[in-house]
C-alpha cells in the first residue's frame, strides 16, 4: 500500500501536526446568570458547578476568568416574580439591578467583551419572549418592547445585543433604532435559527423563566427544519445584524454547517445547558470522560463552522491551558 493514512496519526506531534480544527479560549463567551443583592453565589442545581451571582460575586468571578484568558461574557438576569409584568417593563427600568450590574462590569473592566439578552421572558409574568394575548404571543407589538430593552443595555455600554425572542423583524427594528439614538457601535448577534428544543431545561431551571402556559413553537424554530433557516439568515444580515447565531448546538451541526458555508458573517453557537448537564450528569456517574467528551463537543462545534462558541464549559476549557 503506498498511501497509509495512519502514518499521519502516529504520534501525538505528528497528529498535532495535521490538525485541522483547533478550539482557543478566543472563541468562547461564557455564560453567566446575576441574581439581585450581594454576597450571593448560588449553585444550578441542574448545572453542575455553575452558578447564579450577584454583581459582587460576578465581578470576582469576571476577574478570575480573565487571568484564564476568557474575555468574552453574556449575562443573564434571574428576576423574581414580584418584579415581573406582561410588559416586561422591569427590563428598562434604568435602576433595574440588571443594567445597573452591566454598568458596573464596564467600569471595572472596560476591555471585556460584554453580551446581553434581549428578550422578554426573564421579566415577563407569562414566561414567553413577548407579549400575550388572549393566548397568542403578538409578534408586532413585542418590538416595541425590545427596541426599549435594547436602548437601556446599549446605554449601560453592552457591546453586543443578543436578540433571543424570534420575533419576525426585530433586528432591524433595534438596529434602526440603535442608530438613530447614536448606538452605531453597537452589536448584534441575532439568534438567527433558535429552535423549539428539550435542551433549554436547565438554563430555564437557572432563570425561573419557564412559559407559565403552552410552549415556544409558534415563534422558536421546528428542530425538523433546515431550510427554514436560511430564510431567517437571509432577514437577519439584510436587516444589519453582525453575527449569526445557532441554537442549540449539538443536534445543530449541520445547520451551524449550512449558514457558514452560505453567509460571510461570523457564526456563533450556543452550546446550551441541557448539552452541558448531560456531559456533567454522566460523567458524575462514571458513564463517561466528562473532559474527553467536553473537548469533543467543543471541536465538533468548531468543525462545522462556528467561529464563536457560548458555552457553559469555557472556564474549564480555559484552565486546561489549551
Amino acid at each position: 500500500m503506498q498511501r497509509r493514512p495512519r502514518r499521519n496519526r502516529k504520534s501525538e506531534v505528528v497528529r498535532s501536526l495535521v490538525e485541522e480544527t483547533s478550539v482557543s479560549v478566543k472563541d468562547l463567551i461564557l455564560p453567566l446568570f446575576l441574581v439581585s443583592g450581594t454576597g450571593k453565589k448560588v449553585a444550578v442545581d441542574s448545572m453542575p458547578g455553575i452558578f447564579r451571582y450577584s454583581i459582587d460575586t460576578m465581578l470576582s468571578e469576571i476577574e478570575s476568568c480573565l487571568k484564564l484568558g476568557i474575555s468574552s461574557f453574556d449575562v443573564f438576569p434571574a428576576y423574581p416574580e414580584e418584579l415581573k409584568d406582561a410588559k416586561a417593563s422591569e427590563s428598562f427600568n434604568p435602576e433595574t439591578f440588571y443594567l445597573k450590574a452591566l454598568r458596573e462590569i464596564k467600569k471595572q473592566f472596560p476591555e471585556v467583551c460584554l453580551m446581553s439578552d434581549v428578550a422578554m421572558d426573564p421579566y415577563s409574568s407569562d414566561g414567553h419572549d413577548g407579549i400575550v394575548k388572549d393566548g397568542k404571543v403578538l409578534n408586532d407589538e413585542t418590538l416595541e418592547v425590545l427596541g426599549r430593552m435594547s436602548l437601556a443595555q446599549a446605554d449601560a455600554g453592552v457591546d453586543i445585543l443578543g436578540p433571543s425572542d424570534m420575533m419576525d423583524g426585530r433586528v432591524g427594528y433595534i438596529r434602526d433604532l440603535l442608530d438613530e439614538h447614536g448606538f452605531t457601535d453597537t452589536s448584534i448577534m441575532s439568534y438567527t435559527a433558535k429552535y423549539a428544543s428539550a435542551f433549554y431545561g436547565p438554563f430555564r431551571d437557572a432563570l425561573d423563566s419557564a412559559p407559565k402556559f403552552g410552549d415556544k413553537k409558534t415563534y422558536q424554530m421546528d428542530y425538523a427544519n433546515s431550510k427554514e433557516a436560511l430564510i431567517e439568515a437571509d432577514l437577519d444580515m439584510e436587516e444589519g445584524a453582525d453575527f449569526l447565531m445557532v441554537k442549540p448546538a449539538l443536534s445543530y451541526l449541520d445547520i451551524i454547517k449550512l449558514l457558514s458555508d452560505n453567509y460571510p458573517l461570523p457564526i456563533a453557537a450556543y452550546n446550551v445547558s441541557g448539552e452541558y448537564s448531560m456531559v456533567k450528569a454522566a460523567a458524575e456517574r462514571g458513564w463517561l470522560d466528562g473532559e474527553r467528551a467536553m473537548l469533543e463537543i467543543l471541536t465538533s462545534i468548531k468543525r462545522s463552522g462556528a467561529k464563536i462558541i457560548l458555552t457553559y464549559f469555557a472556564k474549564e476549557y480555559a484552565q486546561l491551558g489549551r
